[in-house]
Formats: structure tokens, C-alpha cells, sequence
């Protein structure tokens, strides 16, 4: 499906939202927002000048939904509508809705494995190829599946070597440290179209406080050639009668990719944890955890894990099938996943020669919305995740597109995708009381960046869209403020 879709520039899906007549009403009700200077909520006001941020750095914008078909045109507040902000992970609206109308919600990532050698008595004399297309679900569970598959075509050693086909993706000079030099936050991983348990290692700590004294601790994926520290000692009392800071009280040393350290203890008071953490060596990862499964599952390899290409016309022995679109972008946005979002961003320009990349994925999109909005309040883009200080998009150029995706065949898909107030995802812990359950909102947090942004149902029946972001170096401190606008929303719409 990937190779039709792409064989010529992505064209958008016509929809009821584009007949010529509706547009034209989003376009005109819309067309006047950024001139409007309506005053904010009084309870917003106030929540702003206690965290210390000036109206000068938000942005806001409510309106109906359905504006052309409900008749209410007039927006219930609008301020600095017009303006381009960063949204920071809000941005993943725009990619997720983009790949509904690119990609369709019932798309797929296929990843081919080849033979290129022959079989005999559990033996393939060759090569094993993997090739990645960009698949952002290869966790280690389909990891395992994929490999349980090779063997049930008779293979249990491998006499060559297994070849990792990463070229649909170009290479990126991209480091995990460019963001925000945290190196080993899964977090800032770099996409990959061979991409393995989004590159992490997953550590579960179990204190036994019996004779043994230890916590002991397992690791997922295993990694070949990786020495991995079996456990930790226990806390000593009193340090150890409350959990605190247990990671660095582990004292961890990954500084050499090939051994985890821990050189401190561990607090029994806080029972069973699992800590995720980027491994340090990203480039050989896959390698490692492929060399790694292969082995634990019983398989033999007398060459290595390597990098390498599928010979042209060679046909796959079989093909691993992603999850549909619509369940991946519910992970994107109901978790705010940015490597996910990242993979389906490049995915777009997949076919383009040399592989996908952010440039490339850039054209896109800008082709889409300009095809679909007009070249008024097109976003700038980087990696389509909102994990950068270069995206931006105004109020407006938001709420435009939400209005559009209300009235589209994918909005089931797109607002299922959105955490719900209150209830799931990045707003399972609101402290939102009246719009808790009423709300269907994307998150995005930053430094110096915070936002919402989604559909609000009233009790009255009415739905609407509202639109909230803050630019400034105290914007974690006004959350409250756009939960308030939230809030106001849900009884500003039952009027």
C-alpha cells in the first residue's frame, strides 16, 4: 500500500469538509479572529498574573465547531488568534490528522524479511535480510514474533550473517543530545526505519529484603555483548524507608555502552519499579537486540548482526504488518509519543528518492495544508512531533484545522485519538473538575512552551473547539490557566 500511495505527490481525500460552499464558511468565519481583542475569562486572568505571565504571551481561541452549519460564527473569545506560537507537542494534531488524510486510518507499516541463501535440516545457508519501512511499533514482543516466524520457516541456525536494511530512511546527522543534551531519554531518540523498542532498555528493580539483602533487576530487550548487573544492594535503614529519588540513589554508570552499572543502592520502600532509559549507544542497537532475541530463543549465528541492503528483485519470504494507523496515532497522542510521531512524519516522504527525510516530509505537509487551508496560516514544521523550539502555528491555523477535521470522515478516529479530561493519557491527572470528561484535548509542554488544544462538548449539546498556548519562560506555572479556559468553555457553550 506504501509504494501506490506514494508513486506521485500524496493527494489529499475530498470530504464534505472541502465542498467549496463549507470551506468558504470556515474560511470567512475565521478570516476576521486575529483582529479580535475580546477580554480574557477573569478567573484565566487571574491565574496568569499569579504565575507571572503576561497576556502579551497567550494565545486563544474558542469557537464552534461546526461554524458554517451551526449558524454561530461569532467566536466566544479570541485573543491573539493570528499570532504563530510554538504548541509544542499540540503540533502532533497536525501530523496525526495529516496522516488520516495522506496515509488513510487503515494504513499499515510492513517490514520484509528476506532469504537470500538456501535452507536444509534447520539450517539457511546466507543471509537473513531485515528490512525497516519506518514501522514505529517493532517493540520487542513483535521483535519476537518476527524472529518466531524465521523459524518456523526451518531456520534455527544461520550460517551468514542477518543484514539490517535501514535505507528507506536517509541518514540523519541528528544526535539524541541535540534537544536538550539528555542523552538518555527515551524521549529523544532518533527515528529509524528499522526501529527496535524505540531504542530503550527497559529495567525492572524487585527489592528482596530477606537474607539476600538485594533488589535484583531484569532488563528487556537482552542485548548481545552487553554485561548487564544482575542487582543492586538494599538501601540501608533509615535511607531506605522511603523510596525518594531511587535512580540516583542507584548511582547509575552507563558511560561504556557495554556495561550497566550501578555503583549505589536500592530503597526497599519502593517495592517493584521500571525505569526506561535510552541506550547509549543507539547506532548498534538494533543489532544488539536482534543478536540478543535470536539468541535467547534458541537461534545459532556463525556471522554477526549487521548493517546492510536487500539485493533489487529479491522477494520477501514474508512481511511483518504494523497495527493500523488509527491505533498508532492513539499511542502519539493519547501518551504524547514523539519518536512515533517522528516515524509517522517521515513516513511521508518515504518513497521520495534517497529516502525519507525531515526536509522532504517538510514539502509535504506544506503541499497538504496549502492544498487543503490555503496558504494562510501555514505551520512551520521541523520534525512533526512538537519536540523543538523551531515548530509554530497560530491559534487560529489550529482551530481551522479541528474544524475541518470535525466535519471529515476521520474525526471518529482523530478525536478518539485525544486524551480525555480527567479520564486517560497526558490528562488522566487534570485537576479539572467541570470539564472533566467534557473534553477531548491535546496536550504539549516545554520549557518554555505550554498548550491545549481540542474539541469541548457542553452539557447543552453544543461542541466546540478551543485553542490555548502560552510562549513563556514561566509557561509551566500557567497550566492552571488553560484548564481554566477549559473549564470556562464547558459554561461559557451551555448559554
Amino acid at each position: 500500500m506504501l509504494f501506490t500511495l506514494f508513486r506521485t505527490a500524496p493527494q489529499p481525500r475530498r470530504s464534505l469538509a472541502f465542498q467549496p460552499r463549507l470551506a468558504a464558511g470556515l474560511l470567512a468565519a475565521l478570516a476576521s479572529l486575529g483582529a479580535s481583542a475580546q477580554a480574557l475569562p477573569p478567573e484565566v486572568q487571574a491565574l496568569l498574573t499569579r504565575a507571572k505571565v503576561p497576556r502579551e504571551a497567550v494565545g486563544v481561541l474558542v469557537v464552534d465547531a461546526t461554524p458554517g452549519l451551526s449558524g454561530k460564527k461569532t467566536p466566544l473569545l479570541s485573543w491573539r488568534a493570528s499570532n504563530p506560537m510554538n504548541p509544542a507537542s499540540v503540533m502532533k494534531l497536525v501530523t496525526t490528522y495529516a496522516g488520516l488524510e495522506l496515509l488513510g486510518p487503515a494504513f499499515t507499516w510492513n517490514t520484509p524479511v528476506y532469504i537470500d541463501g538456501t535452507i536444509e535440516n534447520g539450517v539457511l545457508h546466507g543471509n537473513l535480510i531485515i528490512q525497516g519501512k519506518g514501522d514505529p511499533t517493532l517493540v520487542m514482543e513483535r521483535l519476537w514474533l518476527l524472529l518466531r516466524r524465521v523459524q518456523g520457516l526451518g531456520i534455527k541456525t544461520i550460517t551468514g550473517d542477518i543484514l539490517l536494511d535501514r535505507s528507506a530512511f536517509s541518514t540523519s546527522t541528528q544526535n539524541p543530545g541535540d534537544f536538550d543534551g539528555e542523552t538518555l531519554r527515551p524521549y529523544n531518540v532518533v527515528p529509524d526505519a528499522l526501529l527496535i523498542s524505540y531504542k530503550a532498555v527497559v529495567m525492572t528493580f524487585v527489592p528482596n529484603p530477606g537474607s539476600s539483602g538485594i533488589a535484583s533487576i531484569s532488563y528487556d530487550p537482552p542485548l548481545a555483548g552487553v554485561q548487564m548487573q544482575p542487582s543492586v544492594p538494599l538501601a540501608p535503614k533509615p535511607e531506605g524507608t522511603a523510596c525518594g529519588d531511587y535512580r540516583a540513589q542507584l548511582k547509575p554508570d552507563f558511560a561504556d555502552p557495554l556495561r550497566m552499572v550501578f555503583k549505589g543502592s536500592y530503597p526497599a520502600a519502593c517495592g517493584e519499579k521500571v525505569w526506561s532509559v535510552a541506550y547509549p549507544d543507539p547506532v548498534n542497537y538494533a543489532a544488539r537486540a536482534i543478536a540478543g532475541m535470536w539468541h535467547e530463543m534458541g537461534g545459532k549465528l556463525s556471522g554477526r548482526v549487521r548493517d546492510g541492503l536487500a539485493a533489487p528483485g529479491l522477494k520477501p519470504a514474508f512481511e511483518l504488518e504494523s497495527p493500523p494507523l488509527t491505533e498508532v496515532i492513539r499511542d502519539i497522542n493519547k501518551f504524547s509519543n514523539n519518536l512515533m510521531a517522528q516515524q509517522l512524519f517521515l513516513t511521508f516522504s518515504q518513497q521520495r528518492p534517497g529516502g525519507a527525510s525531515n526536509d522532504a516530509s517538510r514539502e509535504v505537509m506544506r503541499n497538504w495544508w496549502q492544498g487543503r487551508f490555503g496558504a494562510q496560516d501555514t505551520p512551520v514544521l521541523d520534525n512533526g512531533s512538537g519536540l523543538s523550539r523551531l515548530e509554530r502555528i497560530s491559534p487560529q491555523g489550529l482551530a481551522r484545522l479541528l474544524q475541518t477535521a470535525y466535519v471529515s470522515g476521520t474525526m471518529p478516529e482523530l478525536m478518539a485519538s485525544l486524551p480525555i479530561s480527567g479520564v486517560d493519557g497526558t490528562l488522566k491527572n487534570s485537576t479539572s473538575r467541570i470539564s472533566q470528561g467534557w473534553a477531548h484535548l491535546k496536550s504539549g509542554s516545554l520549557r518554555d512552551a505550554t498548550a491545549l488544544a481540542g474539541y469541548v462538548h457542553t452539557p447543552s449539546g453544543r461542541r466546540l473547539v478551543v485553542v490555548g498556548i502560552i510562549n513563556h519562560a514561566n509557561a509551566s506555572a500557567a497550566r492552571p490557566a488553560l484548564e481554566a479556559l477549559v473549564d470556562w468553555a464547558v459554561k461559557e457553550g451551555s448559554r
